[in-house]
């Protein structure tokens, strides 16, 4: 006898999918599993407490992010990027994260000054402790930045972005006790900021960005595929 509607049915699927979906890009961020690894369907099922459906559909949008390739007879593998494609990444942050600055300018007072100043507090407490927080903070004061553009689609293209980029800044957060130009470098950003100039804003920010590149792909092998 089946229990509940096909409606019903299809609600726990598609929820069982997003969890799924949830679990394998936290622990893509986190660098859980590192490039070229594969992904056992069984395996992590198995570690979420579902049926297999739900992981292989999850695997289906992740390699739509970028994140995972799934090969014929190899399965889902997780994806890498190589030096080149560091610099390309970035390359496109700086263009994406400048347009969302100058979207966003009319929407930065004094309020938002402030909490980007708490944020990089934060930003800085966690690298002085040598705790990999650090790159959560960061991450989390670019986004308030971008949140404010008002553009849904350039805002879920640049957190793609931040995404496919985050386990090579953990790598880069282990290779050094802390980003020790973090502070100024964003003290900056808030300081273009509060000028309200647009285009100066927009500028700082790929600046900002383009300067990072360099610093992190130092630490990362261009072999990690």
């Amino acid at each position: 006898m089946m229990v509940g509607s096909g409606a019903q049915l299809f609600e726990i699927s598609a929820t069982a999918e997003e969890e799924a979906y949830r679990h394998l890009h936290s622990a893509l961020r986190l660098g859980r599993y590192r490039a070229g690894d594969r992904l056992i369907p069984e395996d992590i099922a198995a570690e979420i407490g579902m049926s297999r459906m739900p992981v292989r559909e999850a695997f289906r949008r992740l390699a739509a992010d970028g994140l995972v390739v799934i090969r014929p007879n190899r399965g889902c593998i997780v994806a890498g990027l190589t030096l080149d494609e560091i610099y390309e990444t970035f390359e496109i942050r700086s263009v994406l994260e400048g347009l969302a600055v100058r979207l966003a300018m009319p929407h930065i007072d004094a309020e938002v000054i402030a909490e980007l100043e708490r944020l990089l507090d934060r930003m800085e407490r966690a690298g002085i402790s040598g705790s990999s927080d650090w790159v959560a903070r960061h991450h989390e004061f670019h986004a308030t930045i971008y949140g404010l553009s008002g553009r849904p689609k350039l805002m879920k293209q640049i957190a793609a972005l931040h995404v496919a980029i985050e386990p090579y800044l953990r790598i880069w957060f282990d290779y050094v006790e802390k980003p020790l130009s973090a502070r100024e470098e964003h003290s900056s950003l808030i300081e273009a900021l509060r000028t309200g100039d647009a285009a100066f804003a927009e500028t700082a920010m790929q600046k900002h960005i383009l300067g990072t590149a360099p610093m992190l792909a130092e630490f990362a092998s261009p072999d990690r595929r």
